[in-house]
């Protein structure tokens, strides 16, 4: 006679994969969750609850909502054995659920229903604390919804931001030192919303550009679990290296996913508009950099920039001998604010 674990069980094999594969169920405490953030064909995070000796599973694509005005998507797993709940590591390539596996949070919960259809639980974890409800839609498909506020001070993700931009300046500003000064990239500007491990990639005009630029969304993954609002510009580069307006534009034209090896583009990230529940905008720029530089945006397709804090001669200098068509003077105590950046021609 089977038990709970059969399924589970059915779909591993102890001698390809290193996760716990028990001969039976064996009972723990009976309030203990976990939170797995799992790195498989597509990013996701496991919701599992400890009950009856194993751990009722559901996958979560975009994370648990910390916005009680939005439910996310639940999937309905099998149950996994209660030694799961310690398992991190690499599940091998092939195998089900093959990619890295690793613990988000955890902690103990609360029962308030348990149904076949709905389920209401109190999560008190180190990440994720609060009153959340699932519930069944169709076959495995099911909602979650967080029914607590929002924690004290949180905002949602704006959904119409306006990008600063420079105003002309014929020299560089006074007063040296209470400048930054950044390379100008012949590019398109975007916002780069990154949310549940999901990338929006807006330009000035609110328009998606997501599918045009498909080598980026990996973004959003490498931040997991991050949430955020970047500033920045797509470039692309011709076949010496340099930033090629041209090859920008055969990427917008059609044919993208084809152009893509022809024509590679980066995502040049220069600022920090909203983190984690909090607006960054009111924020120095210097400080806004600051916290850019913890979130350490560097890949093969997206980077930071360096700037120069003062020293804007030597910024107009290293513009011309990149054949960069200007600077970006930017106010290093300056909120996010029209005005406060200055575009000097080299």
């Amino acid at each position: 006679m089977g038990d709970r674990l059969d399924a589970y069980r059915g779909k591993r094999d102890a001698r390809r994969t290193p996760e716990p594969i028990p001969g039976r169920v064996r009972f723990g405490a009976g309030d203990s969750f976990v939170i797995h953030q799992h790195h498989a064909r597509r990013l996701h995070w496991d919701l599992r609850l400890e009950r009856d000796g194993v751990l009722v599973s559901w996958a979560v694509p975009r994370g648990l909502p910390r916005d009680p005005h939005r439910n996310h998507l639940a999937v309905h797993t099998e149950d996994h054995p209660i030694e799961y709940a310690t398992f991190a590591g690499e599940i091998p390539r092939g195998e089900y659920g093959g990619g890295t596996m690793r613990i988000f949070d955890r902690g103990r919960y609360e029962v308030e229903k348990w149904g076949d259809d709905e389920v209401v639980v109190v999560l008190r974890g180190d990440r994720i604390s609060g009153r959340y409800a699932l519930f069944r839609t169709r076959d495995r498909d099911w909602m979650i919804h967080r029914m607590d506020p929002p924690d004290p001070g949180w905002t949602p993700m704006p959904e119409h931001l306006l990008p600063v931009h420079p105003i002309p300046a014929g020299r560089l500003p006074a007063g040296d030192a209470d400048w930054a000064y950044e390379m100008e990239w012949d590019g398109i500007r975007v916002l780069a919303c990154v949310e549940g491990g999901r990338l929006r990639l807006l330009d000035a005009g609110g328009h998606d550009l997501s599918g045009a630029f498909g080598e980026l969304r990996g973004l959003a993954e490498s931040l997991a679990p991050t949430e955020c609002v970047l500033d920045g510009v797509v470039v692309a580069f011709d076949r010496e290296g340099h930033v090629s307006r041209a090859a920008l534009r055969s990427r917008i034209e059609g044919a993208a996913r084809r152009r893509a090896g022809r024509a590679p583009v980066q995502l040049l990230v220069f600022d920090l508009l909203w983190l984690e529940g909090r607006s960054t905008e009111s924020l120095g720029y210097a400080d806004r950099r600051s916290l850019l530089a913890d979130l350490d945006v560097s890949g093969e397709w997206w980077q930071t920039p360096p700037y120069f804090s003062g020293g804007g001669a030597y910024a107009v200098d290293a513009a011309r001998a990149h054949e960069l068509p200007a600077v970006i003077a930017k106010r290093l105590d300056a909120p996010y604010r029209p005005g406060s950046w200055l575009r000097v021609s080299v």
